[in-house]
């Protein structure tokens, strides 16, 4: 003869399924946000690669033009040089408010949302 489950028993099954839910509900999460994460992270880095081929054309470019104007192409390089020289001291003079809240807002977003 089979006996009934107790109201124990059957709280503690219960329990133990709604546990096993939730931990699968939380790896279902987990995966969704590092797969969300990880696939604009890969998106980032082919943006950043193609914009650095472009930017290298263009200064190459701008390079030979600007060494044309003034009459001897180094010029132009050494020109071109100066003026990322100073675009680059700019933008690490102002890193914490250009760059660093907005990448650091994006991450808490992503992972928190």
């Amino acid at each position: 003869m089979e006996s009934k489950p107790t109201n124990v028993e059957d709280l503690y099954q219960k329990l133990s399924e709604y546990a096993d839910v939730r931990i699968n509900l939380f790896k279902l999460k987990s995966i969704n946000k590092i797969s969300g994460f990880m696939s604009s992270v890969v998106t980032i880095v082919i943006l950043i690669i193609l914009f650095g081929a472009v930017l290298l054309c263009l200064t190459v470019g701008a390079g030979f033009l600007i060494g044309e104007w003034v009459g001897k192409v180094y010029y132009g390089f050494f020109i071109v040089g100066a003026i990322y020289l100073i675009i680059g001291l700019v933008i690490y003079s102002m890193r914490d408010k250009l760059i660093k809240t907005k990448v650091s807002n994006k991450l808490i977003k992503d992972l928190l949302d």
